[in-house]
């Protein structure tokens, strides 16, 4: 999305927001999917089904920094909005040529 901004897009039709998991923990984002009402699945039967009705979990490493600060669920799509924040301390930081104070005593 900017510099240090970024969103990751995962495309998950047949989820309500009640049956997906978001966690963050040690740079590690978890995103995890458990169908709930298994128990009328299993009298159904189905010629063909496109979209699949099955748990998933996908883990995606993030960069040192990061954080996630959003994530929204529309018409299938779960949308995770990232932002990297480098304390200041790590920052770089510019340094000015021709300080004279150290060269007064020559």
């Amino acid at each position: 999305l900017d510099k240090d901004k970024y969103r990751i897009t995962m495309a998950v039709a047949g989820f309500s927001e009640s049956e997906l998991s978001i966690e963050s923990e040690n740079n590690t984002l978890v995103v995890a999917g458990i169908k709930t009402g298994k128990e009328h699945a299993s009298e159904r039967k189905f010629i063909h089904q496109g979209i699949a009705d099955r748990n998933f979990e996908r883990k995606f490493q993030l960069g040192d920094h990061v954080r996630v600060i959003a994530a929204d669920l529309a018409h299938g799509l779960l949308s995770i909005d990232l932002q990297r924040e480098i304390p200041e301390a790590l920052k770089p930081r510019k340094i000015a040529i021709g300080g004279n104070d150290l060269l007064e005593d020559k």
